[in-house]
């Protein structure tokens, strides 16, 4: 990102791939399925006035690592990618931060909050209800809007091959149906997404993520599914998005932690990128410990 430091960091077996930049409290970004740390692109300008701003690739994804698959899938364990970020964090030495994520990178900070809670001060979850939640009511209008979470989990490499055939089809068709905007993406983020959404790599190690979201994922928030998240939450939705329309978010999330804050923003999925000044308004609130109504 234009006036970040680029890193690369060995961590829990993996290299992951980041950027880092600003000054004040440090904020953990994590991004999204199809995408990459590049979703950030327009929030982190904003957000590195009041924060040291740190964006990573999650394991599987952009630059970052992409392990070997096992039949458990817990490779791609959203436990495994919290301790990489945890890890990454610790190498720049912090113990304790903010964390903000996204679509898939929302699942890992939902993971982690639960699994390192003194580490996270605030969370805030960008347009996901709970993994179980979702399985849980999986409806044939919810499957059909989702389809991708039907479709990436069969064996490999059945999906991995179709997608294989014109990844770029694949991935542009994905953010033009989850988005209310088809011109949220700048050309940068687009050019980054398609240039490591092109590699079968990319391809095989995403639906690892997806695999593990129905096998490995599922048995750890089962295990856990009394633990309320401790630290203060904030979730935030499109009010245009498939989400908003079959489930109560905020009833959704008032189970799932013992200080909850939510609200629609007037966007599709895209938050960061369809509405990120909106994002970052919310977020200073947030910061400032605001009620948000």
């Amino acid at each position: 990102m234009p006036g970040f430091t680029e890193f690369d960091y060995d961590v829990n077996g993996v290299t992951i791939h980041g950027a880092i930049g600003g000054k004040g409290e440090p904020i953990l970004l994590l991004h999204g399925y199809p995408q990459t740390h590049a979703m950030w692109l327009k929030i982190a300008p904003i957000l590195e006035e009041n924060f040291t701003v740190i964006a990573t690739d999650l394991r599987g994804y952009g630059d970052s690592s992409k392990p070997p698959s096992l039949p458990d899938h817990s490779t791609y364990s959203k436990r495994a990618m919290a301790a990489d970020q945890v890890g990454v964090m610790a190498k720049l030495g912090y113990d304790r931060f903010y964390l903000m994520g996204h679509d898939r990178g929302a699942r890992v900070a939902h993971r982690l909050a639960k699994d390192y809670p003194t580490r996270v001060k605030k969370l805030i979850l960008l347009d996901i209800a709970p993994t179980l939640i979702m399985y849980e009511n999986l409806a044939q209008d919810f499957a059909t809007a989702y389809y991708h979470w039907l479709f990436l989990i069969q064996p490999f490499p059945f999906p991995e091959t179709l997608i294989g055939a014109d990844p770029v089809y694949f991935l542009r068709d994905c953010l033009g149906r989850w988005s209310r905007n088809r011109n949220a993406f700048s050309d940068m983020a687009m050019a980054e997404y398609e240039r490591c959404f092109s590699n079968l790599e990319t391809i095989r190690a995403t639906c690892e993520d997806y695999r593990a979201s129905a096998t490995i994922d599922l048995q750890h928030d089962r295990q856990d599914r009394a633990i309320k998240i401790s630290c203060p939450l904030l979730v935030l939705w499109g009010k245009w998005g498939v989400l908003s329309r079959h489930f109560d978010m905020s009833s959704v999330w008032d189970e799932q932690g013992l200080k909850v804050q939510g609200k629609a923003l007037d966007c599709g999925h895209f938050l960061p990128e369809e509405a990120p000044e909106d994002v970052f308004m919310e977020v200073k609130k947030f910061n400032d410990g605001l009620t948000i109504n």
